[in-house]
């Protein structure tokens, strides 16, 4: 499928979010619903605001996933669950490797989908924090990219 990389503007943000809320459902069955409830807001408010965004299109401009990465770390990879396994977060991942210098990513160890999708673009688990970023019990594994 031909996508098109680009930097989402302002209008976007509230699809940004849509996509987040989506694929979060999908994926992270570990968390509740008053926690994805605190963490929504804070998307626009203080998640996005601190990364280097990168989204997806289809042909017609539709957002199907986007990326966040800020100092060579992906801080935020979601693709619309519809889009899933169709290459989007693969492309993402590549250009966040390829043109913005990513070599690291965390990701929830409760989503062993993502890990084995990272694993798979060659990133090994190189630590584990049994909390995650915003003091929940939800253990993070810190992953490095291996390949050269």
């Amino acid at each position: 499928m031909p996508l098109t990389l680009d930097t989402p503007t302002t209008a976007d943000l509230p699809t940004l979010v849509e996509i987040w809320e989506a694929a979060v459902r999908a994926t992270h069955h570990f968390l509740p619903e008053s926690d994805l409830q605190v963490i929504k807001p804070l998307l626009r408010e203080q998640y996005f605001p601190a990364v280097q965004l990168t989204c997806a299109r289809d042909e017609a401009g539709l957002i199907l996933g986007f990326l966040g990465s800020a100092e060579g770390m992906v801080e935020m990879l979601f693709v619309d669950p519809a889009s899933h396994g169709q290459g989007v977060g693969r492309r993402l991942m590549h250009h966040a490797i390829d043109e913005l210098g990513a070599t690291r990513v965390d990701v929830n160890e409760q989503n062993p989908q993502a890990v084995g999708f990272y694993q798979h673009l060659g990133f090994v688990v190189s630590d584990r924090s049994a909390l995650d970023g915003g003091g929940r019990p939800f253990p993070i594994l810190h992953m490095t990219l291996s390949r050269p």
